[in-house]
Parts: C-alpha cells; structure tokens; sequence
C-alpha cells in the first residue's frame, strides 16, 4: 500500500526503456500512477518486473504503436479505466536515431515513418488524452531534442519531427489554454545506455571528450530530464508556463566549436 495520497496519472510514450523509463521511474518514485505504452513488450514486462512491489502497483504496461491511432485510444480508454483519470501526457516515443542516409536518398517511406512517429505520435496521444487532461486541468510535456534548434548532416527527417514538436507545443498551448498546459523539453546529449532492456545494454554511449567539452562538465541522463517533466506536470509549481521549450544540454548549444 503507498503512502502517497489520492496519486496522479501520467500515460508515458516510449516508456519501456531510455529516457522514458528513466522518466517512468522518477514519477512512480514521486507517488505517481503511470501507463507504460510502448511498442517493445519485452522491455515492458522487464521495465515493469524490475519496479519495486508497490511502485508495480501503480504502473501498467500497453503494448502499442504510438504511429497507430487505434493502439493509442486503445491504450488512454484502459488508462482511465484502471485509474480513473489521466493528469499527465509525457509524449517521448520517437525513433531516435537523427541519422537518415544522404538526403538525396532518404527515401520517402523512411522520412513518413519518422515524421509519424516522432511528431504524429504526439499529435495522436495528445489528441485522445484531451479530454480527460481537462477534466483534471493536467498538462503535457513533449520531449523535443536541441536537433530542433541545430542541426548536423543528413539529420533532416529528425530535425524536422523535433522542430515541429517545438511548434506542435506552442500551438496546442494556445488551443488549450485555460484548460492545458502544454510545454515542451529538448534534451542534449543523454546517456541511456543503463535504461535499456538488458538484451540492449551497451558500453556507454559517448567518449571522455564528449563528456568533458560539455559547459557543465558532463553528459546527461536521465533522471535530469526526468526532474523538468514532473516540476513540468506539476501546476503548483509551474502553473504560470504554457507553450515553452526548455533545453537542458549542458550548455552545449552555446558552444561555437564542438570536438570530433
């Protein structure tokens, strides 16, 4: 039994492993109920299994494609229905590779898939999830990248779903304001390589130089992403924010030079 009282809901995309587990796992360790919807159930029944008896309790795993609408109406009808609400929408799923292939031949099908995913994704979650986030007066927080800002080559089809998550948040925020309130982060470099499913856990993902040409001194994980979306969700502390994009990269978008 938690000690947290009358706990609030969060339906999580892409919550099975990296940066959505790590966010999962700080709002179920804050008193949150959440919805784990993800396409991998392998790295669902681990994320899950792997929770404390009480935090598993609070948390339900939806296998699901957030491409999909009927997955996704699926997924937020048996979040009310074994919750009773949904107070939060953390929109993270996303392929998360930037890179395509020479732009000259990204083929269309790979650009759709991208697109549909990463920013049709949100629009999908978002759009099921309204009725019920007004009715709490909850908020959204889309996981944006600083890729919306900055760009390197051959990055195109990701650059441009990042980007218009930025913009997807400022208008979804003025269509829902008074009701909603819709933010957005866009993380820098994060180390995931801990989060992932076992079967896909690797050496660290960056090099000491990665690490050390940061501003603040070193690359991210998770659980700093993961603390800006509960301050995020939380309309007691950042009830007077609505539409922003937040970068939380170590300073790395300030850099003139980066090392190779």
């Amino acid at each position: 039994m938690n000690s947290f009282p009358d706990p609030k809901v969060a339906f999580v995309t892409g919550a099975a492993q990296g940066l959505g587990l790590g966010i999962t796992q700080h709002l179920l360790s804050t008193g949150w109920k959440v919805m784990l919807f993800d396409l991998d159930a392998d790295a669902g029944d681990e994320a899950i299994t792997a929770l404390p008896e009480e935090q598993q309790e609070r948390a339900l795993f939806f296998k699901g494609d957030i491409a999909n609408e009927h997955d996704v109406a699926i997924a937020v009808q048996q979040t009310v229905d074994r919750f009773g609400r949904i107070d939060g929408l953390v929109n993270n799923a996303g392929i998360a590779d930037p890179h395509s292939g020479s732009f000259e031949h990204l083929d269309w099908e790979s650009w759709q898939r991208v697109i549909n995913v990463n920013l049709g994704g949100a629009f999908l979650a978002a759009k099921h999830a309204t009725q019920h986030l007004r009715k709490a007066r909850g908020a959204i927080v889309n996981i944006a990248s600083t890729r919306a800002f900055q760009s390197e080559p051959n990055t195109e089809a990701y650059a441009a779903s990042k980007g218009g998550m930025v913009a997807l948040t400022h208008a979804m925020a003025v269509s829902l304001s008074g009701a909603v309130r819709v933010n957005a982060i866009a993380p820098g470099w994060i180390e995931v390589g801990d989060w992932q499913k076992s079967s896909a856990r690797e050496e660290p993902q960056h090099r000491d130089i990665d690490r050390q040409q940061h501003p603040a001194g070193r690359i991210g994980v998770p659980d700093d992403i993961a603390k800006m979306v509960a301050f995020l969700l939380d309309h007691d502390q950042s009830g007077f924010m609505t539409g922003e994009t937040i970068r939380i990269d170590g300073g790395m978008t300030h850099k003139m030079i980066y090392a190779d």
